[in-house]
């Protein structure tokens, strides 16, 4: 089958996005190798991370930092370049670019002036994850929980009304902060905390989240977390009777949304997103 992206072995020219492996070198693509080698530039997170990459298959390119701290500055020196049709590069430390790691600034420029970006599949923790997580295979990716506690409240508030599954990334030192709010909000439900995914020491831990406990001893390696779907009542109505409604009506502007959504969730008949929605429908013919 001929390679829709190259003609007679050359790439077309654009904005790659390459991924690498998230442990386990062996895990890239030979077409990332090749790309890699052919690119005029790689643009990466860590040159001292990637040189080792690059090192172990031989790939002479010229390694161009482009991280969180200066994308912005880099802008318009790599959008001439991409101009001149330069074959460039984008990688991270690990995994795809763009996903929970920077590039989106760079993607969004070339899109809005006709540049050709172009993805490459290839490791993914998050696919890993799920693949092994045994949980319903529809899943909603999150990636890096919110920094403030407001936020981080609010946020899983509005995930935990989700049927589906979640994915979360979160660093060790921060896994034993976030537990307490899990429990919260993921009641009865199960967890899948992956570390170390690909490498040689890589595990996988399975848990109810109420019965989920802060760990005694830091944890090595970057996490990935997968909570299963939630597990609606079947006897559970999908509609509101007219005497919820009633009260909702009576409550829209005494009390806040989540406030009422709790109240009237109490009696088990309906789910809270229902619920939600309504009062929002309330809130906006207002």
């Amino acid at each position: 089958m001929v390679n829709p992206l190259s003609h007679n072995n050359e790439f077309k020219k654009g904005l790659y996005l390459v991924p690498t492996p998230i442990g386990n070198l062996r895990d890239i693509t030979l077409r990332a190798i090749e790309l890699l080698k052919k690119s005029d530039y790689v643009l990466c997170e860590d040159t001292r991370v990637s040189k080792k990459l690059l090192d172990k298959f031989e790939i002479k390119t010229k390694l161009i930092s482009n991280h969180k701290f200066n994308e912005t500055k880099n802008l318009s020196k790599i959008i001439n370049l991409l101009k001149e049709n330069k074959i460039i590069s984008l990688i991270s430390d690990a995994g795809t670019p763009t996903v929970s790691d920077p590039g989106s600034i760079l993607v969004n420029e070339c899109l809005n002036q006709n540049i050709n970006v172009i993805p490459l599949p290839g490791p993914s923790s998050v696919s890993a994850a799920m693949s092994v997580s045994g949980f319903d295979e529809k899943y909603l990716f999150y990636g890096f929980f919110p920094e403030k506690e407001k936020m981080l409240k609010e946020e899983l508030d509005k995930l935990s009304n989700q049927s589906f599954c979640i994915v979360f990334f979160v660093s060790p030192k921060k896994i034993n902060k976030i537990i307490p709010h899990l429990k919260n909000y993921f009641k009865n439900r199960k967890i899948l905390i992956c570390r170390e995914i690909s490498k040689y020491y890589e595990e996988f831990t399975r848990y109810n989240i109420d019965e989920l406990q802060p760990f005694k001893n830091e944890l090595k390696g970057e996490l990935t977390l997968v909570i299963s779907e939630k597990k609606l009542d079947k006897k559970t109505s999908h509609f509101l009777n007219e005497s919820d409604k009633r009260n909702i009506e009576k409550m829209i502007n005494k009390l806040s949304v989540k406030e009422i959504t709790n109240l009237i969730s109490q009696n088990g008949k309906v789910s809270k997103k229902k619920i939600y929605d309504y009062c929002l429908k309330l809130k906006n013919e207002k």
